[in-house]
């Protein structure tokens, strides 16, 4: 038997989410064993049994009679040739042939070739793909065999029913199916290797997240997801009863992890978001994860840049070393994170667009989409580097809580970070005053009473204190090159979709 690895891939081909017919293509090629066995080992060459349900029967080799066999994973198998081991996993795919069969077992580490002979072989013709099975056998050397190992006389187990054919066939290197059934059976559809990568990759960033951060001194928080005050005016939110009263779900951890400061000085967190903005675009959610950050005894917001880039630099260092499998399927080069990101300002961003596009955008408050991909790609020209912070925004675009610019209050402490064409991260230096909070309330026309138990954590003394948030599935999507924001979802949440 061969333990086989999933092959590459392009990336996901454009798709909507309603009712897309187009393929999404993978340049992967599943590799086979030639089409004749390696030659049996020297003695006993137990028969094929499909047994529902039993265990598999009675060890050889060096395991002692009576004790089960220690399962061992695909990519595990090239230290146990000569001996019997125990796979488990999914039927992947079969093949028979006139003298020869081949099961191909997946488990979550890589494909296994197990290699039939004989008349027991017909009996593979009553498994279907994606039936959960064990496999006993012998790790058996052969060097025409890819990698260098496979699994001889096998004894099969069935740990499941027959399984229901797929939505789509999942051995195939390209996913023959658009979008929009990849999420309506994403249950299913994300076995195979190629969709199953974009989330290997975002737990990998989530880990690499908490680590860095861990490493300079932070506390991980966990804040309510169910609030009584909106934390950005004017921002859509999903609205509930509880218990009789209003309440909201939460747009952001913003008030917690500011009052959290003041206890552990630099926390961060992980979890979920919610935005009631009816945007059907390929690049908004109403659900998505927020990786926040939130840190004390700064001097302004360029001290928070400092800790994005390290944090951003170390969560890409542990994507590179614990998911090099899943950037090899997709063919990823990640990007390198400059050890001082390019800056522009605000205004002068705004200047270089008019000096050089088509487009006028002085005077405007914010950027548009297409002004950020033109100010990345001026970044690559320019600076060679795929990341570009833009700051000193407007007052009037960002949050009561964020600090005005000292010499110019119409702008602020701020900044975007934007990562290939795409705005990635927002931060910036947070007010820490309660007089001052007072005033830029005050200013916005808002009651400062729905405010009252976030406000009265700054009259009892806040340090200077900034933050910023990561969208975990805009950075899965730019890394992999994603079209839509929705394929490196799990069970996206938008404007349509409320299932799976």
């Amino acid at each position: 038997m061969a333990v086989l690895r999933p092959g590459r891939k392009t990336l996901l081909s454009p798709c909507t989410t309603k009712g897309s017919t187009a393929q999404v293509s993978y340049g992967a090629k599943v590799r086979w064993h030639r089409e004749s066995p390696s030659p049996a080992l020297p003695g006993d060459h137990p028969t094929l049994r499909v047994a529902t349900g039993g265990p598999v029967r009675g060890s050889v080799g060096s395991t002692p009679k009576g004790l089960p066999l220690m399962r061992v994973l695909a990519r595990d198998l090239s230290a146990h040739v000569g001996t019997e081991v125990t796979v488990a996993g999914w039927l992947h795919r079969r093949r028979q042939l006139k003298s020869v069969s081949f099961a191909i077992l997946r488990d979550r580490t890589g494909l296994v070739q197990v290699v039939l002979t004989g008349p027991d072989a017909d009996q593979l013709a009553d498994l279907t793909e994606e039936t959960v099975l064990q496999v006993t056998g012998i790790a058996t050397a052969n060097r025409q065999a890819p990698d260098g190992v496979e699994i001889t006389a096998p004894v099969l187990t069935t740990l499941s029913e027959s399984a229901r054919p797929a939505p789509f066939d999942l051995y195939r290197p390209n996913v023959p199916a658009g979008l929009s059934v990849v999420l309506d059976h994403a249950g299913v559809a994300l076995r195979h290797p190629m969709l199953r990568a974009p989330f290997e990759i975002s737990a990998a960033a989530v880990r690499g997240f908490r680590a860095h951060l861990d490493g300079e001194g932070f506390t991980e928080i966990h804040t309510p997801k169910i609030v009584g005050t909106v934390t950005e005016s004017g921002a859509n939110v999903f609205a509930l009863d509880y218990f009789g009263r209003p309440a909201y779900l939460a747009q952001s951890p913003q008030f917690y992890k500011q009052t959290m400061v003041g206890v552990f000085e630099r926390v961060y967190e992980v979890g979920p978001v919610f935005r009631a903005e009816p945007h059907d675009t390929a690049r908004h959610l109403a659900q998505y994860t927020s990786l926040d950050v939130e840190v004390g005894f700064i001097t302004d917001h360029h001290d928070v840049m400092a800790i994005l880039t390290r944090t951003l630099a170390g969560t890409l260092d542990t994507i590179a070393h614990e998911v090099p499998d899943a950037l090899d399927r997709l063919r990823i080069a990640l990007p390198e994170v400059p050890e001082k990101i390019p800056e522009i300002d605000f205004v002068a961003a705004q200047k270089l667009l008019a000096a050089h596009t088509d487009e006028d955008p002085r005077g405007e408050p914010d950027l548009a989409p297409a002004h950020e991909r033109w100010l990345s790609g001026w970044a690559q020209r320019e600076h060679g580097s795929r990341f570009l912070y833009v700051t000193g925004y407007p007052t009037i675009k960002r949050p009561f809580y964020t600090h005005p610019d000292p010499n110019n209050p119409e702008r602020t402490r701020s900044f975007d970070l934007l990562f290939d064409g795409l705005e990635l991260v927002t931060g910036g230096q947070r007010l820490h005053r309660h007089s001052d909070y007072l005033s830029a309330l005050s200013k916005r026309g808002e009651d400062p009473r729905q405010y009252m138990w976030y406000l009265g954590t700054f009259a009892h003394g806040m340090p200077p204190h900034g933050g910023f948030a990561i969208g975990l599935e805009r950075l899965t999507g730019r890394i992999t090159g994603a079209d839509n924001i929705r394929s490196v979802t799990l069970f996206p949440r938008d404007l349509h979709r409320l299932t799976p």
